[in-house]
């Protein structure tokens, strides 16, 4: 306990930088906010010759501000993107109507779109007609005739 009360304000330089190096190895945005407060508590005991009393009060309040502020500015994870089907590729073809590139032949067929080949599944029909996908799972496409 020596080493840090003769270390005065930079301890808290220490534990900050530590919280952020926590924060890097274990990503969550929340030990982000208390390294910045304990970085903010260091450089108010630089410039106020506090006691560690006082100091511990204001890392807490600066804690709960930086928590509220993180809160904030960081984005909500309920919050709807502007690319919904990024990583669901599939989803975003339900609804949209395609030519088939090759006829479905006992249930599965395939379809061109763009500049991918997708499986279908659906009743059995014949090249170049005009499908309507009504499901996706996975790799596969469920369609039925437009």
């Amino acid at each position: 306990m020596t080493f840090l009360s003769n270390l005065g304000p930079w301890a808290w330089f220490v534990f900050g930088a530590l919280l952020l190096v926590a924060e890097i190895a274990a990503p969550g945005a929340f030990l982000l906010w208390l390294g910045l407060a304990a970085l903010a508590t260091g450089a108010l005991g630089l410039v106020a010759d506090l006691s560690w009393q006082v100091q511990v009060v204001a890392f807490a309040a600066l804690a709960v501000v930086a928590v509220l502020v993180g809160r904030k500015v960081s984005p909500s994870p309920g919050k709807a993107s502007d690319r919904p089907f990024l990583n669901r590729r599939a989803q975003g073809f339900v609804g949209r109507v395609f030519t088939l590139d090759e006829p479905i032949v006992d249930g599965t067929g395939r379809v061109r779109i763009d500049d991918t080949v997708w499986r279908v599944t659906g009743p059995d029909t014949a090249a170049g007609t005009d499908v309507k996908v009504v499901a996706a799972d996975g790799p596969t496409l469920t369609v039925k005739r437009a």
